[in-house]
């Protein structure tokens, strides 16, 4: 008997696929569209097996929904601009494309070997001009809408590279490169007004019912609508403000926004963004303050900085009055964890409803006055601990009109106050904030915008469209190449003519993601983005595989662009929803190995000498990690070209979709691979072992006598439907257990030549077997169906059926119970009698063990579900 060699196998059936263009979506249009999409991936280099979990989830589902007549359309592309290609080009002296295209080249070759059901002919790099052309236009389309604009805005500015660093390339204080102490520095950027969108971008997930629910609580937590109230607190030292002009400029009262104006009597203190208007004229008379201000900007300016960094702030020397009791003053604070850019940069702090209040007023000796009681508790024993009370409950310890009440109504009812005293008014504020997208470097799509001292900015006109990157850039000065280029930025303007500047900044690659998958749906359209029937006829995306790491921005920033488009009239999608289903994986583990002097070393730089692990070359002592995500920088990776050349594509396949749920973790071991190995074989052999001149599949299968073949005959239509249940609610673990389960009935079946029936039964077992692994190991189902001599590829054939009178169950297991203690069970039909379900009850060996020195009372049988026997 043969052996399954992968390495002969997979190339033959994967020219086979192209010869025969089976991947090509669009040549079903009568039948129901199917879009399946892996979030394009960014070309840094080889990609390893852990790479591959995302693009085999997607291929399964691809190749399923093909055999069940969809069109499908399953594209690939790169993301190709960004920042780590300059840093590539600059380090070695290299254009970034020569370095994005050489990478480009390696990752499609090994994609290619992984067998996956993609459309080739509609790969695109979104560095392509023919792509950035593209989206140049619908800039200018959301330029002339009103959705781009241009204002001066706070960046962390590099001065040594003098560039914009994004808040994760702030380390420190530091910029991530040069180690200089960033500063903050206000330059005109370029916007997209995403939060015109708010609401809208809000209330369209409660109709995303196939998206993770974490995913749904994480995008609306960040775009974060919250209704609450804006009130004002009068100065109590307004004289001294006007001594110093202050209330002129700022007025009476500072203005903040609160979520909990339902804790309004467990204030403390005010505090103001380190950069608030307010602040800053302060600090220009008090250096104290204005150092504050500058060690705040060191210790960084992201939420996530912020929110790790130690509660810091000063005092400003200002009080203000309570809201509703004018002879309760509270100090006014500047801190570092208020951002100027939610509300008004301004807040009340009640530090028992909050944790950054709470840790604040413990370090300034603040009163801490809980004001919300959690249900069940004693007023007159409540105490706080450690940690801020921030759920709901029954408010007291305030005014006797709030006392008692719950916090949602008490929230409503200190509106109405205040809007009735004239100190404040309900309002609905959001977390988001427009979306920067102007980047100071070179390898990003052009801004396609002339910058003229007369006419200020100016649209390039369209069919001046791609405004090309130059290729000759030079690394070898700090900053943006396209600013000190000679001659790239030179032009004139388009509305009158006389000498401009082209705009230097480049987009946000997070720009060229926000619309790709618009693009795969007419890749080849020279003229425009794409076009309004065929996108809307593909659109939604039907299933969106991607890391949760891109839970948040790039799914907030597509769903944006959809409404976008969808509102210049360029596509018809009325919910602007861009992804109908999505399904984050989880990732595929390694274990980790790291030197005693710091490094991090591959598994096979590491050997056990003396019941110690050591680097084999050196003998340096190395320690052994925790399990971790494959990693390039950790080098716990495994090379898929070199697991492809052992064990196939269809073994990598397999084995990433094994084990786990899709959405956790699943760990690489040796062992699991070689069980992987192992069973491909044994599927192979059990496929190949069938005796010469057996039907060919599809052949009827008549009404068979052998009670082994019927067995086998319900194994499989069972397998059938638990298989495509799996699939369909993305339990692919799960599936490739059934797998294993139906492989080893037909190997238990055995191979009896003169059983027709059964030898009926075991081809079309292997049929419908080779045709349930087809979307998970391609290569050996192409294989097998060979074999069996199926006409064509398995590729082209329908998804198997379950025959619904194969799942029916004869027989039903029944407990036996003796007062009221499970004694035995036995396996009966479900028709039985209740007098035969009582006989053969007590004739059960344990049963009657168990009533020996009893006497029967009584015997109640419950058919199909029970037999209860009372005896004493």
């Amino acid at each position: 008997m043969s052996r399954y060699n992968p390495n002969e196998a997979e190339p033959k059936w994967q020219a086979a696929w192209a010869s025969q263009q089976s991947f090509k979506a669009g040549t079903r249009p009568d039948q129901p569209k199917y879009y399946v999409l892996e979030m394009f991936p960014y070309p840094s280099g080889r990609i390893h097996v852990g790479h591959s979990r995302n693009y085999t989830m997607g291929d399964v589902v691809a190749r399923y929904k093909r055999a069940q007549g969809f069109d499908v359309l399953h594209p690939m592309g790169w993301d190709a601009f960004g920042l780590p290609a300059e840093n590539a080009a600059r380090d070695r002296k290299i254009n970034p494309r020569e370095w994005t295209y050489d990478n480009i080249a390696v990752m499609r070759a090994q994609l290619q070997r992984l067998g996956l059901a993609l459309d080739w002919e509609r790969e695109i790099a979104t560095c392509d001009p023919e792509y950035y052309k593209h989206q140049q236009a619908i800039f200018l389309k959301f330029f002339e809408k009103g959705l781009v604009y241009r204002k001066k805005a706070k960046v962390n500015w590099d001065p040594v590279d003098h560039t914009v660093l994004a808040n994760e390339q702030v380390i420190d204080g530091k910029g991530w490169r040069s180690g200089a102490p960033v500063v903050q520095r206000e330059l005109d950027q370029w916007f997209f007004k995403i939060t015109e969108y708010a609401d809208d971008l809000t209330d369209g997930l409660e109709n995303l019912e196939r998206w993770p629910d974490k995913v749904r609580l994480m995008q609306k937590n960040w775009i974060g609508r919250s209704r609450g109230a804006h009130i004002r607190f009068e100065f109590a030292n307004g004289e001294d403000l006007l001594g110093h002009g202050y209330e002129a400029e700022f007025g009476s009262n500072i203005e903040v926004f609160t979520t909990r104006p339902d804790t309004i009597f467990g204030a403390s203190f005010l505090a103001l963004a380190p950069d608030h208007p307010l602040t800053k004229q302060l600090a220009k008379e008090d250096p104290a303050i204005d150092e504050f201000i500058a060690l705040c900007q060191r210790l960084g300016t992201s939420e996530e900085a912020i929110e790790k960094a130690p509660k810091r702030g000063i005092d400003l020397g200002l009080r203000v009055k309570h809201p509703f009791d004018p002879n309760w003053e509270l100090p006014v604070y500047a801190a570092n964890f208020v951002l100027s850019t939610y509300g008004t940069g301004a807040i009340f702090g009640s530090p028992a409803g909050d944790q950054r209040d709470l840790d604040f007023a413990r370090k300034y000796d603040l009163p801490v006055k809980p004001v919300v009681l959690p249900a069940g508790q004693d007023p007159a024993q409540y105490r706080l601990g450690e940690e801020a009370y921030t759920g709901p409950g029954k408010i007291f310890n305030s005014a006797s009109w709030l006392n008692g009440l719950d916090t949602l109504t008490a929230i409503e009812e200190v509106i109405k106050r205040l809007e009735k005293s004239g100190q404040g008014q309900g309002a609905t504020t959001f977390r988001l904030r427009d979306w920067l997208v102007s980047r100071q470097r070179y390898w990003g799509c052009p801004i396609p915008i002339v910058r003229c001292d007369s006419c200020g900015p100016v649209p390039v006109p369209t069919e001046q469209l791609p405004v090309k990157l130059p290729d000759d850039v030079s690394f070898d000065r700090p900053g943006n190449p396209l600013d000190h280029h000679p001659t790239w930025k030179e032009t004139t303007c388009p509305k009158c003519g006389a000498a401009a500047q082209r705009e230097t900044d480049t987009l946000d690659t997070f720009v060229c993601s926000s619309w790709y998958f618009l693009r795969f749906t007419d890749a080849q359209n020279t003229d425009q983005p794409f076009d309004n029937a065929t996108a809307s006829r593909w659109m939604p995306v039907d299933q969106y595989v991607g890391g949760v790491e891109h839970a948040i921005l790039h799914l907030l920033y597509a769903r944006f662009f959809t409404r976008g488009l969808r509102d210049c009239g360029l596509i018809d999608l009325p919910s602007g929803e861009p992804f109908a289903g999505l399904f984050t994986q989880g990732m595929v583990t390694h274990e980790t190995f790291r030197a005693e002097d710091g490094r991090w070393l591959a598994p096979e730089e590491v050997e056990e000498r003396d019941g110690r692990l050591v680097e084999a070359t050196s003998g340096i002592r190395v320690e052994k990690g925790p399990l971790e995500k494959m990693s390039k920088s950790k080098k716990n990776v495994v090379d898929l070209e070199r697991f492809i050349a052992d064990y196939g594509a269809d073994a990598a396949r397999w084995f990433v979709l094994s084990d786990s749920p899709p959405e956790r973790d699943v760990e690489y071991t040796e062992s699991g691979v070689e069980g992987v190995w192992r069973f491909i074989q044994r599927l192979w052999a059990t496929i190949d072992g069938l005796p010469e001149g057996a039907p060919k599949p599809f052949s009827p299968v008549s009404a068979l006598s052998d009670a082994n073949a019927i067995e086998l005959r319900k194994a499989a239509h069972k397998a059938v439907q638990d298989i495509t249940d799996h699939i369909e609610n993305f339990r692919f673990n799960a599936a490739v257990a059934r797998v294993h389960d139906f492989a080893n009935a037909l190997r238990k079946a055995g191979n009896d030549a003169g059983s027709q029936d059964l030898l009926a039964a075991r081809v079309e077992a292997s049929t419908i077997m080779v045709q349930l692994i087809a979307p998970f190991m391609p290569h050996l189902a192409e294989e097998c169906w060979s074999r069996l001599g199926g006409e064509g590829l398995i590729y082209d054939q329908a998804w198997p059926k379950a025959d619904p009178s194969l799942l029916v169950e004869d027989s039903v297991i029944m407990p036996i119970q003796l007062n009221g203690k499970r004694r035995s069970e036995m396996n009966v039909a479900k028709d039985a009698s209740k007098d035969e379900l009582e006989r053969l009850a007590l004739d059960d060996p344990s049963v009657k063990r168990a009533l020996e020195g009893l006497t029967l009372r009584k015997v109640i049988v419950v058919p199909g579900r029970i037999v209860n026997i009372v005896a004493n």
